[in-house]
């Protein structure tokens, strides 16, 4: 979050930008939006149950419908589809895809731990819907 205001306010990264392709901004713009409406909507179906660091609360409910019928992490997915945004938004080849740096980042150490400490507390539950839920992806991935 830090680049794109030193990009704006800053000639720091000016050596890295291109010219600004008005197509792909406007797909950026799409995508990023697409990903923001993504968070908010995996929020409000985890309710109570969302947490910012990997713990359960007391009451924890395993969600596997709405969104969560079809994805295992949507809210990464928003999260990627926000950094991807700002990848085709962005004209300068460091700030742009900054955010997907971070996103491959954070999915690297947190989706195996949040599985492994789902599929501890939901046993069973979990594991079927492992088998018929993909991780980022729909049908994919």
């Amino acid at each position: 979050m830090i680049l794109p205001l030193l990009w704006v306010f800053s000639p720091l990264f000016a050596i890295a930008e291109y010219p600004l392709n008005s197509v792909i901004f406007a797909a950026g713009v799409l995508v990023a939006a697409s990903g923001l409406w993504l968070f908010r909507q995996s929020h409000i179906e985890l309710g109570k149950n969302w947490s910012i660091s990997l713990d359960l609360r007391e009451g924890h409910q395993l969600v596997t419908s709405g969104l969560y019928r079809h994805l295992r992490h949507p809210m990464y997915t928003s999260i990627f589809l926000c950094a991807l945004g700002q990848a085709l938004v962005v004209p300068n080849w460091i700030v742009g895809p900054a955010n997907l740096v971070a996103f491959f980042v954070l999915f690297a150490v947190r989706v195996q731990p949040e599985e492994r400490m789902m599929a501890e507390k939901f046993g069973d539950q979990y594991r079927s819907y492992l088998a018929k839920t993909k991780r980022l992806i729909p049908g994919i991935w």
